[in-house]
């Protein structure tokens, strides 16, 4: 049986189909940043597609989810400037940045009297890099041998032209740069675990200084804006990007799981498609296809694609290591709130110190008044305890930082893991590309070649990449 409201088209009786009711029909497998984005390519090109998505709710990895307690996102994100194809992106599907983003300048700040660091870009309309060498001039908690080191860093990184001979751990690349204790602590180690999800001693320094190049790096001033959603992360781009797809004849179906992905004569994809959204099991067929799923899914349908051999791309998608991140919300009364929107913390699991920075949601959201969001990168140890206990420990930790015995008090909490919401960037990870090597089948997401670590800006960049390679003839 097949779906009528799905865009592809049916086989006849002899299993043969028309291919002028197929030639530009694209079905995008996965409703994450990834295929979303690759999904409002394609539309804006002119193709009809139709996004599949095995969840009830848009954006993959980086999504809203609706709690016992309150409508809430799996994990806290900070969007860069540098992020240029999702700002384009958000910006082509209608979003309002303005409102959907409060920009703030490059800053690591601690809480006062935790023997932190104030380090914070100026307002004023300072070139780069101007605007961080005074934010260096200006810090406070940093001594003049930590500036200098800094100082030293930046300047090398930027005469190697941010490329290394050969990759290395981050903490192998800080050591070589005489970067001291103190600025490791306070700036470089948050910095790689936010950005990498990946702890600096077995963290990419290529990927890192990737990152480096274009923010703190950027010629451009505003690229190294901290950018941090007021909306859900679900609204933020992935609903916009459907209704954008939904207004240029597209189609998009959640609950709807593809089960398997068939080449038939050589040009058309089969996809078996089952689910609420369809009422039951369909095959449909599309001239192109997008795998944007997670990298292990991707390999599951590539397995079983029938005389094809895909050994060596599975290979290639099942050897990335997860990394977990952890996300603790604590309601407050609304009338609890911090000084500024965000703050670093120096976590020290020895001593039940989980956290890493701490979002007053109250500040992004009014409806979100005295709700605290503190953060556990590459979260897997910690996750592991039971989570009335971390939830605890970092209770504990916010009221000892911030000199707040009330913080200690939480009217409830909520502890969202994400297991598998990155891998482990490790140096030299080999990266599969978008191209599949069977045409008109193509991968998005995040693990992709690229530049970037698994980043929402990452998965975007892939998911246009993954369309621009089917535009350019992979369908005709």
């Amino acid at each position: 049986m097949v779906d009528s409201n799905i865009a592809g088209t049916p086989a006849d009786k002899r299993g043969h189909t028309d291919p002028s009711l197929t030639s530009r029909a694209i079905a995008v497998i996965g409703a994450g940043w990834a295929g979303c984005a690759a999904a409002i390519e394609l539309a804006r090109a002119g193709y009809k597609v139709t996004l599949l998505e095995a969840g009830r709710t848009l954006g993959g990895r980086a999504r809203r989810v609706e709690t016992d307690r309150a409508q809430l996102d799996n994990g806290q994100h900070i969007l860069l400037g540098a992020y240029s194809e999702s700002l384009r992106l958000m910006k082509l599907a209608g979003v309002d940045l303005d409102r959907a983003l409060l920009t703030l300048p490059l800053q690591m700040r601690y809480p006062a009297n935790t023997h932190g660091m104030d380090f914070v870009a100026p307002s004023l309309p300072l070139p780069a890099p101007l605007h961080l060498l005074a934010a260096l001039l200006k810090a406070k908690g940093l001594t003049r041998e930590d500036k200098l080191s800094l100082g030293r860093f930046s300047t090398a990184a930027r005469w190697m032209g941010w490329r290394l001979n050969t990759d290395c751990s981050v903490s192998e690349l800080l050591q070589r740069f005489d970067q001291t204790e103190r600025l490791i602590r306070l700036m470089w180690r948050p910095l790689c675990l936010a950005a990498l999800n990946t702890p600096p001693e077995r963290a990419s320094a290529q990927v890192f200084l990737n990152v480096l190049r274009d923010s703190l790096g950027a010629r451009r001033r505003r690229a190294s804006d901290m950018l941090l959603p007021r909306v859900d992360l679900s609204k933020l781009f992935p609903e916009a990007a459907c209704a954008y797809l939904e207004a240029r004849g597209g189609a998009v179906r959640s609950g709807a799981k593809v089960q398997a992905i068939r080449c038939i004569e050589g040009r058309l994809w089969q996809l078996d498609i089952s689910g609420a959204a369809v009422g039951g099991t369909w095959s449909t067929y599309f001239s192109g296809v997008v795998i944007a799923t997670g990298a292990s899914q991707a390999a599951a349908l590539l397995h079983d694609i029938p005389g094809h051999d895909t050994a060596q791309l599975c290979c290639q998608l099942t050897a990335f290591a997860p990394e977990a991140i952890t996300t603790v919300y604590l309601q407050y009364d609304a009338a609890t709130r911090l000084d500024l929107p965000f703050y670093a913390l120096q976590d020290n699991p020895f001593n039940h110190h989980y956290g890493q920075f701490v979002f007053d949601r109250g500040q992004l959201d009014a409806a979100q008044a005295g709700l605290l969001a503190v953060i556990i990168s590459a979260s897997g140890p910690a996750a592991a305890q039971p989570q009335e206990l971390l939830a605890e420990a970092v209770a504990v930790q916010l009221a000892v930082d911030f000199q707040r015995p009330e913080l200690g008090r939480p009217a409830w909490f909520k502890v969202i893991t994400e297991k598998r919401a990155t891998y482990a960037c490790s140096p030299g990870l080999a990266r599969p590309a978008n191209a599949t090597g069977l045409p008109g089948l193509v991968l998005a997401g995040d693990y992709t070649a690229g530049d970037y670590p698994a980043t929402l800006e990452s998965a975007v960049r892939s998911g246009v990449a993954a369309a621009t390679l089917l535009r350019r003839g992979a369908v005709q």
